[in-house]
């Protein structure tokens, strides 16, 4: 079983990625199984528990956003596992780099775009530049 944690303090967003992603988004991969966290501190201890194989967070959270929380992570673990960050606007982008996320997404979330992404960095493979849209 794949864990995937999404991270927004919207829940109807965190419902979005899930669908978008689904249980079984490709061949090779096992079922996804959700957890969910609505704040920045739920995250990082989730990530201190161990056992989560990506994260898909909101840059656009509040009080503290994804990109910060992804920032944190990338800085201050060796084994911190992929992450998808997801941001509103597109001259946000710079700070997708900035957070050092795996993958950057413009909302509204695409279901191929969010799927693609989560599958190329669960299976290893690379996404160009860092950001999945090629029109950033």
């Amino acid at each position: 079983m794949t864990t995937l944690l999404v991270f927004s303090n919207d829940e109807a967003l965190r419902e979005r990625v899930r669908m978008a992603i689904g249980r079984s988004p490709a061949a090779g991969i096992d079922s996804i199984r959700y957890l969910e966290a609505d704040s920045a501190g739920a995250v990082i201890a989730a990530v201190d528990e161990g056992g989560i194989d990506l994260l898909v967070l909101d840059g656009e959270a509040w009080p503290a956003g994804g990109l910060g929380v992804s920032r944190e992570l990338k800085n201050s673990r060796d084994d911190c596992p992929p992450i998808v960050v997801l941001i509103a606007r597109l001259d946000d982008r710079w700070l997708g780099v900035w957070s050092q996320a795996d993958a950057v997404i413009l909302q509204p979330i695409d279901a191929v775009e969010v799927s693609t992404a989560v599958v190329r960095l669960l299976t290893g493979t690379p996404v160009a530049a860092g950001v999945l849209k090629e029109t950033l």
